[in-house]
């Protein structure tokens, strides 16, 4: 299996066992639906999904989900609070402009919320800083500098600052080293390559 599928099933894997079964889902930066269709066969939820990009908001169509092209914070200040059960950030995190705005409207439109993120703080990421003097490439930030979207990457300990400071639950967490699919139990910060989080308010 190559490594990118372990990402992406290791990934759905741990988000399938935090979502409950037929419960209003809302995947925000939802690509081709990939997550969401895995989601609707393991948990039968009923999925929305959310991109900018028409092309991957086509694909979500050609799998028979429903979904929406446009900005996502304008997209979910259309609903009450709580109207779905959970709002997933799979990897969506970094590309925001302002997460923050975007993660407290996320815990108004829904339940729960699910936050997916690639650890700026892990140790390769950091040697590849300080000692070659240009962006971190390794099995965590696979693509050159002209190849990324812009971004506005966190760490591990950034994440859980912002969550104390503004006054959000951690439920539940969940962190994988470099490898993508081993648990990372010790110093997270800077051994886990990717992070998981479980928030409510």
């Amino acid at each position: 299996m190559s490594l990118h599928a372990i990402k992406r099933t290791v990934d759905m894997q741990i988000i399938a066992e935090w979502v409950e079964p037929r419960s209003r889902v809302l995947d925000l930066g939802c690509g081709r639906g990939v997550l969401l269709d895995y989601l609707k066969q393991t948990k039968e939820v009923f999925p929305v999904g959310v991109d900018l990009d028409f092309d991957k908001i086509s694909a979500c169509v050609r799998r028979g989900l429903t979904a929406y092209q446009g900005d996502m914070t304008a997209f979910m200040r259309a609903f009450p609070a709580g109207h779905f059960d959970r709002v997933i950030f799979s990897r969506t995190l970094e590309e925001l402009a302002a997460p923050g705005e975007v993660i407290t409207e996320a815990l108004r439109v829904g339940r729960a919320v699910t936050v997916g993120f690639v650890n700026h703080g892990y140790w390769k990421n950091r040697l590849d800083a300080v000692w070659r003097g240009r962006k971190p490439r390794n099995p965590v930030y696979t693509t050159e500098w002209f190849e990324s979207r812009p971004t506005n990457p966190a760490s591990i300990a950034d994440f859980e600052h912002f969550c104390a400071t503004k006054g959000i639950r951690i439920v539940r967490r969940a962190h994988l080293r470099g490898d993508w699919k081993s648990p990372c139990r010790l110093a997270p910060n800077c051994f886990a390559g990717y992070a998981l989080y479980d928030l409510t308010r």
